[in-house]
């Protein structure tokens, strides 16, 4: 049989300078605590939190002082832009700039007041500009874009555009976003960057629209009292502009019809309710007159045939 033994590790005995080095350390501890050495550590402290506070109020004052000139920098500039007659757009963009650009600067001098050197705060703003760079390259894109579009002034709020397939009242033109409204009462949100690369058609931009309308008559009517009948429709109607040139011609000599063209000026506000009328009323002056609009039709004929028994 074999016996496993183990020997038992007593702990070791303090020795004596050992003990009084111990005893010592919390005498030490103890005289730290005594409120004598609480105040003397807290006056020792008192030079520095003195200084921190009087940069903290410092800081303080320039933020509110740097608020207020904000304001009264966006105003001056808001009433300068009104009798300058720039564009809404153009002039709240202007405006959005010189703001942020004031609030860097004031925040700027804030934070070198309070001690962070301005080394550090150009190096950490370097710094997370090329992460939000590298992060936002399409918001960036955009960005540039919405710039673009503020200079170039393709359009303006309020201007009608049609683009990409969608359409509608221009409500706001923002640094990354142009929000549009359309005739439906539906808002629309287009990239600034997709925007500024497409091709924009501002149905606005001018006074005056021209009203081009294509009709087909058969050959059979009268095509002088047809061309008459339209001339007529727009010397009589109130928002066709009488001062600029009205045209009635034949467009073309389809397989099935006369196509007869016609061409009006109005004002832009007034360009669809004068074409919706003239439409409407042209259908009704040609039924009266007896000059007929053809249209497709098809003939089906129906043969019987008898099978004898």
């Amino acid at each position: 049989m074999i016996y496993f033994t183990a020997a038992l590790k007593t702990p070791s005995i303090p020795t004596l300078e050992e003990t009084q080095a111990i005893v010592q350390e919390v005498h030490e501890d103890l005289q730290q605590l005594k409120p004598n050495a609480i105040l003397e550590t807290i006056r020792s402290w008192a030079p520095g939190l003195l200084s921190l506070s009087y940069r903290i109020l410092f800081a303080a004052i320039i933020i509110i002082i740097g608020n207020r000139i904000a304001f009264y920098l966006r105003r001056f500039l808001k009433r300068t832009f009104d009798r300058m007659n720039i564009d809404l757009s153009l002039s709240k963009f202007l405006i959005s700039l010189a703001n942020a650009i004031t609030y860097a600067i004031v925040i700027f001098m804030a934070l070198e007041k309070i001690g962070i050197p301005s080394t550090s705060i150009i190096a950490l703003l370097g710094s997370a500009t090329l992460a939000i760079g590298l992060s936002l390259q399409e918001s960036l894109g955009n960005f540039a874009g919405g710039i673009l579009i503020l200079v170039m002034r393709p359009f303006g709020i309020h201007d009608y555009i049609v683009s990409e397939g969608v359409e509608g009242q221009v409500l706001n033109i923002g640094l990354v976003y142009t929000t549009l409204l359309t005739v439906d009462n539906r808002r629309i949100t287009i990239p600034n960057g997709t925007l500024s690369n497409a091709v924009i058609t501002n149905v606005t931009a001018q006074e005056k629209r021209r009203i081009d309308l294509t009709i087909g008559i058969s050959y059979s009517s009268d095509l002088k009292q047809a061309k008459a009948i339209l001339e007529r429709i727009y010397r009589e109607d109130p928002q066709i502009i009488q001062d600029e040139p009205i045209t009635v011609y034949v467009s073309e000599l389809a397989e099935s019809s006369v196509i007869i063209g016609s061409r009006g000026w109005a004002a832009t506000e007034d360009y669809w309710s004068a074409r919706w009328r003239i439409i409407e009323k042209t259908k009704l002056e040609f039924d009266a007159a007896g000059i007929e609009i053809p249209y497709n039709q098809m003939d089906v004929n129906i043969f019987q045939k008898t099978i004898d028994k």
